[in-house]
C-alpha cells in the first residue's frame, strides 16, 4: 500500500474557494480504481491548513491518479496557496516528493 500526504495552506481570502474544489474531489477520487482511502483534514490551529491523505494499492493505481483530470484541478489550485503544495509519497522504498508528482505526469497517458 502506498500513503500519499499533500499539505495546503491557502491564502486567507481564498479558503473557502479551496475548500469547495477540494470537497468536490472526494467522491471521484474515492471511485478512482485502487484508492484505498481518500480524505481531507483542517488543521484545529490554522483553518487556512489542509492536509489530504489518501491510500492507493499499487503504484500503477497512484500513478494513474496523478496524471488523471482530477489531480490536475488539485494541481491547479496553486495560485489559491500561500506556498507551493508539499507532497510526500510513503512506499515501503522510502518516501518520496513533488518530483514523484511531475515524473508520472510527464509521462502521459492515463
Amino acid at each position: 500500500m502506498i500513503v500519499v500526504r499533500i499539505t495546503l495552506n491557502v491564502r486567507a481570502e481564498k479558503q473557502m474557494e479551496l475548500l469547495q474544489t477540494l470537497l468536490s474531489l472526494i467522491e471521484p477520487v474515492r471511485k478512482e480504481k485502487g484508492c484505498k482511502s481518500y480524505a481531507i483534514f483542517c488543521d484545529i490551529k490554522d483553518k487556512n491548513s489542509f492536509c489530504i491523505m489518501e491510500e492507493w494499492t499499487t503504484q500503477k493505481d497512484l500513478n494513474r491518479h496523478l496524471k488523471s483530470l482530477r489531480f490536475g484541478v488539485l494541481l491547479g489550485t496553486k495560485p489559491l496557496l500561500r506556498k507551493p503544495p508539499i507532497v510526500r509519497i510513503h512506499t515501503k522504498a522510502g518516501v518520496q516528493g513533488m518530483a514523484a508528482v511531475e515524473e508520472a505526469r510527464a509521462q502521459g497517458g492515463e
